[in-house]
């Protein structure tokens, strides 16, 4: 049954960080054409803090007449008894996989806040995770070109094509070290593979975008300039992409995937493997 209207009202609600439910929830309304409003609310731990976000919700239903979208993931059950009863469409993103887990475990949960964040920081992956965000901050947006040998990826394109992001994306919950180097209009008169990056061919990899979605982006920073004009994106674009194919370096449109798409795919061609916590 189709809604009454294709905009809705979402809130991401959690007891830790809301990623799980920011997830799942993108995951599931990229099947619906519809448009959405999105709030996310994490850490909701306290009795306080779920009537405040209870409040909220049913705010927004008061105001459009449509009840919100709740994707919510809840670990003690006093807490979740008040996010209940928000007047909203919810959605328990937990409960979807620890019923059929019960049942084929033959064990009956027993909730514990924050279990599955429970971490050892003095473990070698989170110091490796640590490692690599702080080294590709040290390596963003052409810096430094230094240690290039401690890199996993280098990221190239030219400027806006959403190098940054997904290096520290990649940092973070891969816990891969990223470099990122911008060609810029000062390269484009004799545009090559920077020296220090030569010898490291092996592991980098291209990313560009559509010119018209380029423009866009640098519009919203720099508006009714050059640096965002067509013929300038356009110029940058095809020179870069030329690159790309002359020095067989393997590159990928990010004009339709988000920051986790670029991300896993990179990881897939790479072969690259994730660090766990």
């Amino acid at each position: 049954m189709q809604s009454k209207t294709n905009f809705r009202d979402v809130f991401y609600v959690s007891d830790g960080t809301a990623i799980t439910s920011e997830t799942l929830g993108h995951a599931v309304l990229g099947q619906f054409p519809i448009e959405v409003s999105q709030v996310t609310l994490p850490f909701v731990e306290t009795v306080e803090r779920a009537q405040y976000v209870k409040n909220q919700i049913n705010q927004k239903f008061i105001e459009t007449g449509e009840k919100p979208l709740v994707f919510f993931s809840i670990v003690l059950p006093e807490i979740k008894a008040i996010i209940a009863q928000a007047n909203a469409n919810l959605y328990d993103v937990l409960s979807v996989l620890v019923e059929p887990l019960t049942r084929d475990l033959q064990l009956e949960p027993a909730p514990k806040l924050h279990r599955s964040h429970s971490i050892n920081k003095d473990s070698d992956s989170y110091q490796k995770r640590i490692a690599a965000i702080e080294y590709t901050l040290a390596h963003d947006d052409g810096v430094s070109l230094n240690n290039l040998e401690q890199a996993d990826i280098i990221l190239l394109g030219v400027s806006r094509c959403g190098k940054t992001p997904t290096c520290l994306y990649l940092a973070m919950q891969f816990g891969v070290r990223a470099v990122n180097y911008p060609f810029i209009e000062d390269d484009m008169a004799r545009l090559k593979l920077p020296k220090e990056i030569e010898p490291y061919r092996f592991k980098t990899f291209g990313l560009t975008i559509d010119t018209e979605r380029l423009m866009a982006i640098r519009h919203e920073r720099y508006a009714n300039s050059e640096y965002s004009s067509e013929n300038q994106c356009g110029k940058e674009l095809n020179k870069v992409e030329s690159l790309f194919r002359r020095e067989a370096i393997p590159y990928l449109n990010t004009t339709t995937l988000s920051v986790e798409e670029i991300s896993t795919r990179l990881m897939e061609v790479s072969g690259l493997k994730r660090t766990l916590w």
